[in-house]
């Protein structure tokens, strides 16, 4: 019964500006995770209803090569279902991006307001922005008056554990012109070592009128249902789990068994995949990120965690997947949460 509740919420079409998206489950944005080579993978295994793209910088997404960049780039096939984060702090390089995503013919345009990695933030960037909503509320506005397609922006708590900030913010984004906003309740200095706030969801769900997709920490179906329905929230954003079993969202929106108990096969298509999509050198750097993902899944995965890191190229990456997969290790039910930062 919970699975049959499940499916029906997550089944329902979605309104989000001009657009309708099929599924309520979404792939969180995660940058050097969600690019183009992974949401291959993805639709191989039964797709989901929207796909956000790595974070992309605002300043280089207008001159672009959608070919050749390692961030701005995507499969004509997914064009439609997938929406381009841009990470800036000046309002005019963030609508020029936007324009440009606008004119690729994407499903639209999300604004990070999340990473929170002081690379970023010295910048006045991603979370930084989340200390002066009055200037990111203008920013905002600044992007939905030169575009037509759908704004939604992704944003934390803030700098301050208080309910009281995300909501300030949601509604300023609301009546800024955002479609939809991506709630992660976490605070921005938090690398994910406390639970995250749902109660905080909820807050902001109530104080707007368009969807909020609540992220943080859904892990198996049941974390996902009791998302939906104590918070209120439209949807519900996948980010860690969506990379260690790209095969959930399938799995939950049919109410099906795994497609992909093999995960050794689901492994080596990505190792496929990311050598059609990068270059020698990206392809491993970016399998290897991939890899702590996977063995999350896995008692005794640091074992292979630590081969994958060693590796010297994807064929050795190969000869280390098939290597420790071939004594059948123990899958574990929910992944090890240590190795998914």
């Amino acid at each position: 019964m919970m699975n049959e509740t499940l499916t029906s919420l997550l089944n329902r079409p979605l309104r989000i500006g001009r657009r309708t998206i099929d599924s309520r489950l979404v792939l969180a944005p995660m940058t050097c995770l969600g690019h183009v080579a992974f949401r291959h993978l993805l639709d191989e295994l039964g797709g989901c209803g929207l796909m956000f793209s790595e974070m992309c910088s605002a300043a280089r997404v207008p001159y672009e090569n959608r070919h050749s960049s390692a961030y701005f780039r995507w499969r004509d096939a997914e064009a439609g279902r997938l929406a381009i984060q841009i990470l800036g702090g000046e309002p005019e390089r963030m609508a020029a991006a936007a324009r440009r995503i606008e004119r690729e013919g994407l499903f639209g345009v999300d604004i990070n307001l999340g990473c929170s990695v002081r690379e970023i933030c010295k910048f006045n960037q991603g979370a930084a922005l989340l200390k002066d909503p009055a200037a990111t509320a203008r920013m905002v506005r600044h992007v939905r008056e030169a575009i037509h397609c759908p704004l939604m922006v992704k944003f934390r708590t803030g700098w301050e554990d208080d309910a009281r900030l995300p909501v300030d913010l949601a509604r300023r984004l609301e009546d800024a012109g955002a479609d939809a906003l991506t709630f992660h309740p976490r605070v921005a200095p938090d690398v994910r070592t406390r639970p995250a706030r749902w109660e905080y969801i909820a807050r902001v769900k109530e104080a707007v009128a368009i969807p909020v997709f609540g992220n943080g920490d859904v892990f198996e179906p049941e974390d996902c249902l009791k998302m939906l329905q104590t918070t209120g929230c439209d949807g519900v954003a996948l980010g860690r789990i969506a990379i260690a079993r790209p095969w959930v969202f399938s799995q939950w929106r049919h109410d099906v068994a795994s497609p992909a108990e093999n995960y050794a096969a689901t492994a080596l298509r990505l190792a496929d995949l990311i050598e059609r999509y990068f270059e020698p050198v990206r392809a491993l750097r970016r399998f290897k990120r991939y890899s702590a993902y996977l063995c999350a899944n896995l008692s005794f995965g640091n074992t292979l965690y630590n081969c994958i890191r060693n590796a010297p190229d994807m064929t050795g990456v190969r000869a280390a997947v098939q290597a420790f997969f071939s004594n059948e290790p123990r899958l574990l039910t929910r992944p090890n949460v240590n190795l998914l930062r």
